[in-house]
C-alpha cells in the first residue's frame, strides 16, 4: 500500500459529517427525533473547524519545510 500524508482537516470534516448521518439515521430508525434543520449549525460548524485544521496544519508543514531539503530528489542532470 502507498504511503500517503496525514491529513487532519480531512478526518475532522469526516467525523462531523458522520455525526450528522448518525443523527438522521437515529431519526429514520425511530430511535430519536431529529428536525431537518438541527444538522446544519453541525455540518457548518465542522466544515468551519475543519478549515482551520488544515490551515493550521499547512501552516506547520511550511514552516518545518523551510530548513529541509529534498533529498529524494536530486534535480535536473545539468551536468551537459
Amino acid at each position: 500500500m502507498l504511503r500517503h500524508e496525514f491529513q487532519p482537516g480531512k478526518l475532522v470534516a469526516g467525523l462531523f459529517l458522520a455525526a450528522a448521518g448518525v443523527l438522521y439515521a437515529g431519526d429514520a430508525g425511530g430511535l430519536w427525533v431529529t428536525e431537518w434543520f438541527a444538522v446544519i449549525p453541525l455540518v457548518t460548524f465542522g466544515l468551519i473547524l475543519a478549515g482551520v485544521v488544515a490551515g493550521v496544519n499547512g501552516a506547520i508543514r511550511r514552516r518545518r519545510g523551510a530548513g529541509r531539503r529534498n533529498t529524494a530528489d536530486p534535480g535536473p542532470d545539468i551536468s551537459g
